[in-house]
């Protein structure tokens, strides 16, 4: 019977949203039907689930569609998510492509796999997320060390330069008693570790009149499950409540990754973001006197229309008087369809270029700083299960990622560990404390 499954190959682009989504939509495919291989093999069905943050993630797309067509000319092709509900038409002119499905659709795709020979024509559903947007709950599995958990979906806020809510819709998010009963199945598997990830988080409640806070308070109710990490929250959305919660209960992880873009007032309000650069260091404040060893993340954004040197410096300043963990540099990509796209002012591309670097040696050291400062500390480590050069590495509840001579038995394991240094991969050096 094995000899007449089909291979299906799934690669994700993106966030980690979109991970939890592609595992969500990769179980809907029966076993019995379907074998599921590595997307660098031959298949006989390619499914590419798509980001459209950046032109990037787009060009990404097109480079996948056309490196499978060599690897497999006869198989068919199926493009969703983010790019296909944005620009349908686009992808369905890329030679080779048999399906273009949107952001709802996707959950449904087994529906429309009616027969698998290549088409004439690309068959493309992409339906007005203003009449049709639902909640479709989805959770990553394969992974004995973590899931990612989709709590929320869409966005309200309308950044300047973003075209999420043109992607995914309106804020909402399902009843806590949806969320609760995935942790539950996420925790008969034995995952220890739930990273809670939606487009904007902190909004969550909005469609169901619940809190953030709230559906936090019912998940580390949770059995089995003993971690609970934020992806991304919105500086204006970490409250004093959420900071009090993650240090009262253990099971919710001291890391908190917050979106800066600019440290600038005039570009923060040119992005349309809901906040100034000192409610964003009021919140570092706040987070680094409850909790001083938290690991602090930012999201940062070069060359935005508009951004002068001066503007960009205090960016720079104000990032590096910030007791950050670690940064996520992004260099502006103009996107089609957004209020930033017509902005006047544009950056040249070499000094976009200069920006970017400047702040990539300065996340470097910032990152160091950090690092330094937990040597000696007494910490538990979640050991992952892929093997890399002789060792076993996993990260500590403020996300250090650490290394270990490899032992099996660690997979999957929480341990109380000590960091002892920093070795050359940058990763840091433990000894188990048994």
């Amino acid at each position: 019977m094995s000899l007449n499954k089909k291979k299906v190959a799934f690669l994700t682009l993106g966030c980690k949203l979109n991970f939890a989504e592609t595992s969500t939509i990769s179980r809907s495919f029966p076993e019995e039907k379907f074998e599921r291989v590595p997307a660098s093999t031959k298949a006989d069905i390619y499914i590419i689930n798509t980001c459209s943050v950046t032109d990037t993630a787009d060009k990404k797309c097109r480079q996948a569609i056309k490196k499978f067509i060599n690897l497999s000319p006869g198989a068919f092709i199926a493009v969703i998510g983010c790019y296909a509900q944005l620009k349908p038409q686009e992808i369905a002119s890329i030679p080779g492509v048999d399906l273009v499905l949107g952001t709802n659709e996707k959950f449904d795709i087994s529906d429309y796999l009616t027969g698998l020979n290549k088409k004439q024509k690309t068959e493309i559903h992409s339906c007005d997320l203003n009449s049709t947007d639902s909640f479709s709950p989805s959770y990553s599995m394969g992974d004995r060390t973590r899931s990612f958990l989709k709590v929320q979906d869409g966005c309200d806020y309308w950044c300047s330069y973003c075209t999420i809510p043109l992607a995914r819709g309106r804020s909402r998010n399902p009843e806590i008693s949806t969320i609760v009963h995935e942790a539950k199945l996420i925790a008969g598997r034995g995952v220890k570790e739930i990273v809670i990830t939606g487009v904007n988080i902190g909004d969550f409640g909005k469609s169901t009149g619940d809190s953030f806070t709230g559906l936090l308070k019912k998940l580390v109710k949770v059995q089995g499950i003993e971690r609970f990490r934020i992806s991304s929250i919105e500086p204006n959305l970490l409250t004093d409540e959420l900071i009090e919660l993650t240090l009262k209960n253990e099971k919710i992880l001291p890391h908190f990754h917050i979106p800066l873009q600019s440290g600038n007032n005039k570009i923060l309000g040119l992005m349309r973001r809901r906040y100034t650069r000192d409610i964003f260091a009021d919140k570092i404040k706040m987070v680094k006197e409850k909790l001083p060893l938290a690991g602090i993340g930012a999201d940062v954004i070069v060359g935005f229309p508009g951004e002068s040197d001066s503007d960009f410096d205090d960016t720079y300043s104000l990032l590096d008087e910030t007791p950050l963990s670690y940064l996520h540099v992004f260099t502006y990509s103009e996107r089609p369809d957004t209020v930033a796209e017509q902005l006047s002012g544009k950056v040249l591309y070499k000094n976009k270029e200069k920006r970017s670097k400047s702040l990539i040696g300065l996340a470097q050291k910032k990152n160091h700083i950090f690092k330094e400062l937990n040597i000696g500390q007494i910490t538990n480590v979640l050991f992952e299960g892929t093997r890399n050069e002789g060792l076993i590495t996993g990260f500590t509840p403020n996300y250090i990622r650490v290394e270990y001579p490899w032992e099996t038995r660690l997979t999957g394991l929480i341990k109380k560990v000590r960091l002892n240094g920093i070795s050359p991969s940058g990763r840091m050096i433990i000894e188990l404390i048994e």
